[in-house]
């Protein structure tokens, strides 16, 4: 592997006592069901995978050699370089290796996918997400920018830059899309499709056969949410 690109824990080498799925602050919040949902999914087709709620911004209190679960890709960059010990593997690779996982179909849907910026070194993971789209029978056109290039959908520039900047980022990667209809696995970048007028769809919800909920779009108000649950979770 390429060594600005960074590997996953081998799913051979889970220790499954020490495996956690944590569902990350801003999927908690847009829909505080789906994590258990996920959960459900893991301990049926996976194993016994134990539910961890702490932020990434803390201690995980785990012990040395545990392995947490990410559907976030800012949750799997901090727990994997911040805290020693700590195992990290999305959950889209978890997935995408599970003999008999029942999937929705969604023929008919074509997509362009946007990649999350922390996953950006992680090739594995665009593999994966993609295998799974095609399980679920969804056709994709790439866009330019996608996987190991992937941009940033505008969201992490917040507070760094101002609103009316960020926004026009936000349009400017969704122009980048070709299609109508985009994939997501971030609920950030949910926002910023939105906010370039695409119809994004989180992996999530595609799995759990759901529809996306844009919900807040206002990134400054977006972000006070986040910073609450972060502060007490």
């Amino acid at each position: 592997m390429h060594e600005s690109q960074i590997s996953s824990i081998q799913i051979s080498d889970i220790d499954m006592n020490k495996c956690y799925f944590n569902p990350g602050c801003a999927l908690s919040i847009y829909k505080p069901k789906s994590g258990q949902k996920i959960l459900d999914m893991l301990n049926k087709y996976f194993g016994k995978v134990q539910l961890h709620s702490i932020c990434c911004h803390h201690e995980p209190k785990l012990p040395h050699g545990s392995t947490i679960i990410n559907n976030c890709a800012g949750c799997d960059r901090r727990f994997r370089s911040l805290y020693e010990g700590v195992n990290t593997i999305s959950l889209w690779e978890v997935l995408n290796s599970m003999e008999g996982l029942s999937l929705p179909n969604h023929r008919g849907l074509t997509v362009s996918v946007q990649d999350s910026c922390s996953y950006r070194p992680k090739p594995q993971v665009h593999a994966a997400v993609r295998n799974i789209l095609k399980k679920m029978n969804i056709e994709i056109i790439e866009s330019k920018y996608s996987g190991t290039k992937s941009i940033c959908c505008g969201d992490n520039f917040y507070p760094r830059l101002p609103i009316d900047k960020i926004i026009e980022l936000q349009k400017k990667r969704a122009s980048q899309m070709p299609c109508k209809n985009v994939v997501v696995y971030c609920v950030s970048c949910i926002k910023s499709m939105t906010i370039g007028e695409k119809i994004a769809h989180h992996m999530v919800d595609l799995v759990l056969d759901e529809e996306t909920q844009p919900q807040e779009t206002r990134i400054d108000v977006y972000h006070e949410e986040l910073n609450k649950y972060i502060d007490e979770h």
